[in-house]
């Protein structure tokens, strides 16, 4: 550390300052992950009662001399793979644009690109193929940040392309949609969509830096912005070919799978009549809308529904919130998941007889999941999941550590915060289902806590998509007792 220092002193060149900086910085990460990484490690189980007592607990103290070597062979290593890409490529724009090309394909991505917005992870996992509006999406996905940025110009440079790639590029896009014609039709709603978002942004512009104007200004450009991507949305859920739905093996057949998707709605409330507090503000209840994904965990997120419909969540208590995740679903009783259904011949019954469900893995280039297997059994350690642990509010299937055919019905939102979690390290994606986001209040979460309830949770649309062995289906199984 003392030589990284002592060299940015010695060198005149801004570069070489950089460099130096960013070699220090990689040094004392390296030392800081080191102190930390196996208690980190440890805190990604997520399991029933039983096992909740050994995700906080910490390893075993290691030598001081130890640790100290460790740090320094990694501080080195750290700084050599610094000056390996930085010595050579400050100025190298093209090799910066692959690197953020391939945080967006990795789990995690890395510090402040990991992609953290729900709705948009949702349309990259959607399951479409068209250049066109995946570049339409950006365009339009980069204006939401550089306004948060108060980036005017910039936003206003991604107003122009949008209303560019709409116009030069639309009729592609229609042709991908199964019905082109609705396409067309929300295309120019689209392109009308980005006048009020330009007018706002120039007006932003005109006022005083900070200024209230300015900040009303930017309001109006924000909820522009929001408008549109809701349509973008839309756009793209039209581009899924018809009647697709994700191929499940056949062994899995008698477990109710998600064809689509569904939103769910959760209503909690405290149980000492004590109201929510966010950020100063008082909310009488917590209300929480959630997409669930079936295109990428077909039975983790029909077994959500399911239950969902059969009002097992109604009136659980919260059981766990520790600022990591908020997690629920244990039954009273020894149980430790949903006993009311019948047991997959694929996977069995649990101790109690509790259904289970087999771990369910999605990743990026794949065709389909994997089943009751995960990306170290694969060998696949590092591939991006479809749809990744790194939006505040991401929902994951809990299951005991060392079981993956261990999950019931206990499920957890995660309180990310890549500030905390190390750029490529997140432990849970490709180990756990990750089977949708909370698309609508996912600040009640930061005062949802052990003991609230969920006082409703009901599916407010996709319910339809719900596909029921038959052994489960009142429908089919009045149909075949007619039948008899």
């Amino acid at each position: 550390l003392q030589l990284c220092v002592h060299s940015t002193y010695l060198s005149s060149n801004t570069n070489s300052i950089i460099i130096m900086v960013r070699l220090t910085t990689a040094a004392l990460t390296a030392i800081a992950c080191l102190y930390q990484a196996d208690a980190f490690h440890t805190s990604a189980t997520f399991g029933h009662r039983t096992s909740l007592n050994a995700i906080s607990s910490s390893p075993e103290p290691q030598p001081q001399h130890s640790l100290l070597q460790k740090a320094f062979s990694a501080s080195v290593a750290s700084m050599l793979l610094w000056n390996t890409c930085t010595l050579q490529d400050v100025n190298n724009n093209n090799l910066l644009n692959d690197r953020v090309v391939s945080a967006k394909e990795m789990a995690s991505g890395s510090g402040s690109r990991v992609n953290k917005d729900a709705d948009s992870l949702l349309r990259y996992g959607l399951p479409i193929k068209s250049k066109e509006v995946r570049a339409l999406q950006a365009t339009i996905e980069n204006i939401k940040t550089d306004v948060a940025s108060k980036r005017k110009a910039a936003a206003l440079d991604g107003v122009k392309k949008s209303r560019q790639q709409i116009k030069s590029q639309g009729s592609k896009i229609a042709g991908v949609c199964r019905n082109p014609s609705d396409c067309t039709t929300i295309l120019g709603q689209m392109e009308l969509d980005l006048e009020p978002l330009d007018a706002s942004l120039k007006a932003a512009q005109d006022y005083m830096q900070g200024s209230d104007q300015e900040r009303g200004a930017l309001d109006k450009a924000y909820n522009s912005q929001e408008a549109l991507s809701k349509k973008l949305t839309v756009l793209e859920e039209y581009m899924v070919p018809a009647g697709y739905k994700t191929l499940v093996p056949e062994e899995y057949s008698d477990l109710p799978q998600l064809e689509g998707r569904a939103t769910v709605e959760m209503v909690f409330n405290k149980l000492d009549g004590e109201q929510f507090d966010i950020e100063g503000k008082l909310y009488k209840e917590a209300r929480m809308k959630m997409i669930i994904d079936g295109y990428t965990a077909p039975v983790t997120g029909g077994n959500f529904v399911e239950l969902v419909e059969k009002g097992f969540y109604t009136k659980m208590p919260i059981q766990r919130s520790d600022g990591f995740v908020v997690q629920t679903g244990d039954p009273a009783g020894e149980a430790d998941g949903y006993t009311g259904g019948k047991p997959s011949k694929a996977i069995g019954a649990g101790k109690h007889g509790e259904r289970l469900i087999p771990t369910e893995i999605f990743l990026v280039g794949d065709k389909g999941p994997f089943y009751e297997s995960t990306v170290e059994d694969e060998g696949r350690g590092g591939e991006a999941s479809v749809l990744p642990f790194s939006s505040y509010g991401a929902m994951g299937w809990a299951r005991e550590e060392y079981d993956v055919n261990s999950g019931s019905s206990q499920f957890f939102w995660l309180l990310f915060d890549s500030d905390l979690t190390p750029a490529g390290k997140n432990v849970l994606d490709g180990r756990y289902p990750c089977f949708g986001y909370v698309v609508e209040g996912a600040d009640f979460l930061r005062d949802i806590k052990e003991g609230d309830i969920i006082t409703s949770a009901k599916v407010i649309s996709g319910g339809e998509k719900l596909k029921l062995p038959p052994s489960a289906d009142p429908k089919l199984v009045e149909e075949e007792t007619a039948s008899s």
